[in-house]
């Protein structure tokens, strides 16, 4: 294999996985050492720079950091499945005890750049553009039908989940930077906004449309049938109060979950959950799915609905096939009938959450924007750009159903596109990340970071009495981590944006670093082949996601090769090595945003 290049942006940045797999790419580790030292403020600021809503995430996100966590694959002996660390509860503990940051914030400089910009939908996707973009003189206008900015934030996560006051503080950080927001403002015409010479316009509209289920006896009991989303916006509005006493959602995913626990609130006292597939196979995340049975709402699997049943013009409850999974020589999941008689649950209200669709009726098809065969826009998954160049697209509005997370990397990346289609520069050359590489050395083998390896279980985040929580829909359920179980769980983080870094020429290849490896993660051996070289280390490196860091060849010949997937960065090669041929080093990788940052530097002139 060739010598490792550790000074491409990519390489450490894949070590460090949380980050990695972060949409957003939020450096966490750095955030959560913040954290630990009290500075709740600074660890906001690193959040809001990047993900943009650190309060609303600490509550809402789907986590795709915490499945990644290193720790849930090198703990030993700590419980049948080893827990990540709790990443996203830590997001909030920045947010529920910082300091008064609105001095910190950008504001929109008093003299304009010229440009406007116009933003369809006032969610996650178009605040992340109005906030890169209005600190850079842009001349933002926010259109949105609904009264308040916030968009399916506001509309689709119950309270119990997400108080207002946490969306109010969060979006009004961004309409504040000067944005000119036009709530009760709903567009109709895309053709009619675009006659109005916006420089750029950006469509983050959502996936707006619930699914329906088109079933004998929808129509009939048509009073008792309600899709899920819009339910879910009626009762945030409080439009709606109550429910029926029995009552069943279908589906299996977040919307799901939601619709059965806000049920509970509105005084549904038989609530459950009935999905066609199994329990692991359902969409919503596993959080969700166990708070939900901490409330105790059953979820009934492998059962398709066949018919509303109905008497007098009012819904008697739902018959069901019951199926089982079966799956072909390519793994490919097929749901058949078990050949039992169906089976038939009474309820008085149906909440469907069988999934969502976008909704563009309202842009033209002759203005020039191309849409694929499901009805979604051609949208470039790097600019966010469509086939009308000044539009772009993000969020579920252009790619379907996802999460807050990636609402707001879309919005990032539009705004890089935006900006740079506003300076004549090509949207399709994307910037580079700011990377910073610096040891950590405090002496001969002190670190500025604590490197030791906690060995705790996953702390629980303490929730209000059920009590309580059922009686008041708008009661928050978790109360969160306080300082000191933020502490303790902060501890748990492995550092692993902490590199082991080498240098080849101090190493006299005594070894030592592999005798006191934990991991047994180093090895020195002859150069091969990477599948070959994979096989000869002290611990075979199976995952193949996550690269080998291997050195230039030593004075015996031989080479130092080292699994990034298992190492604890504990430190410990480092401290033995007698050299100093090993050293911690912190990498710190800030995405670029829209601005001076994002755009092509200017050619120098020969002389």
């Amino acid at each position: 294999m060739n010598p490792t290049d550790i000074h491409h942006p990519d390489y450490f940045h894949k070590v460090v996985d949380c980050q990695w797999a972060c949409p957003a790419h939020t450096p966490v580790p750095e955030y959560i050492r913040l954290i630990a030292a009290g500075r709740y403020s600074d660890a906001y600021m690193i959040n809001w720079e990047s993900n943009v809503f650190p309060g609303v995430l600490g509550r809402t996100c789907d986590r795709p950091c915490e499945p990644a966590c290193r720790r849930g694959r090198v703990e030993e002996n700590n419980g049948e499945k080893p827990e990540p660390v709790a990443i996203c509860r830590l997001k909030r503990v920045a947010a529920d005890f910082k300091d008064d940051i609105r001095g910190r914030l950008p504001k929109a400089p008093a003299r304009k750049n010229g440009k406007r910009i116009a933003l369809i939908g006032a969610g996650p996707a178009s605040l992340t553009v109005a906030r890169d973009l209005a600190p850079l003189g842009y001349q933002i206008t926010l259109f949105d039908g609904d009264q308040r900015a916030g968009g399916m934030i506001r509309t689709q996560i119950p309270r119990f989940r997400l108080p207002e006051s946490v969306i109010d503080e969060e979006v009004g950080y961004i309409l504040d930077i000067g944005v000119d927001f036009r709530g009760g403002n709903r567009i109709d015409s895309l053709k009619q906004l675009l006659a109005a010479k916006y420089d750029a316009v950006f469509v983050g509209t959502g996936a707006p449309r619930g699914r329906d289920l088109e079933i004998p006896g929808r129509k009939e009991a048509a009073a008792n049938i309600h899709i899920g989303i819009d339910w879910l916006s009626s009762v945030s509005f409080g439009h709606i109060d109550k429910i029926g006493r029995r009552v069943i959602v279908l589906g299996g995913g977040n919307t799901a979950m939601d619709c059965c626990r806000s049920s509970k609130r509105l005084g549904g006292e038989d609530v459950k959950v009935i999905v066609r597939s199994g329990f692991g196979e359902m969409k919503a995340s596993p959080w969700e799915k166990e708070d939900a049975q901490h409330e105790n709402i059953p979820i009934l699997n492998y059962l398709v609905p066949l018919e509303f049943t109905h008497k007098n013009g009012r819904l008697t409850g739902v018959r069901f096939e019951k199926v089982k999974a079966e799956y072909d020589l390519k793994g490919r999941r097929k749901l058949v009938p078990t050949g039992e008689p169906a089976v038939h649950h009474e309820c008085d209200d149906v909440l469907v959450a069988v999934g969502q669709e976008n909704a563009f009726p309202w842009i033209e098809r002759d203005i020039g924007i191309e849409f694929n065969e499901w009805g979604m826009p051609v949208v470039d998954k790097v600019t966010m750009q469509s086939s009308l160049p000044h539009v772009f697209f993000g969020g579920d509005a252009a790619f379907g159903p996802k999460n807050i997370i990636w609402a707001v990397a879309h919005g990032h990346d539009a705004a890089i596109s935006i900006d740079k289609l506003c300076h004549g520069e090509d949207v399709s050359v994307r910037p580079p990340p700011m990377v910073t590489l610096a040891s950590q050395k405090m002496g001969i083998h002190e670190w500025s970071y604590d490197n030791d390896i906690s060995g705790d279980e996953r702390y629980k985040v303490p929730l209000k009495d059920q009590r309580i929580a059922l009686k008041n829909i708008k009661v928050e359920v978790e109360l969160g981590f306080d300082p000191k179980l933020a502490l303790a769980e902060a501890g748990r983080c492995l550092n692993c944006d902490v590199q082991t870094v080498f240098a080849p020429r101090l190493c006299i290849e005594c070894d030592a670093c592999v005798d006191i490896c934990p991991m047994d993660c180093i090895t020195f051996t002859s150069n091969g082949d990477e599948t070959d070289l994979r096989t000869r280390l002290n611990a075979p490196a199976h995952n193949l996601t996550q690269d080998l860091y291997v050195s230039d060849a030593l004075k015996t010949g031989r080479i130092m090769a080292k699994d990034e997937d298992v190492c604890l960065h504990c430190g410990l090669c480092a401290e033995r090595c007698p050299t100093g041929a090993w050293d911690m080093q912190k990498f710190l990788l800030d995405m670029t945003h829209a601005g001076p940052g994002c755009r092509n530097k200017p050619q120098r002139k020969a002389a």
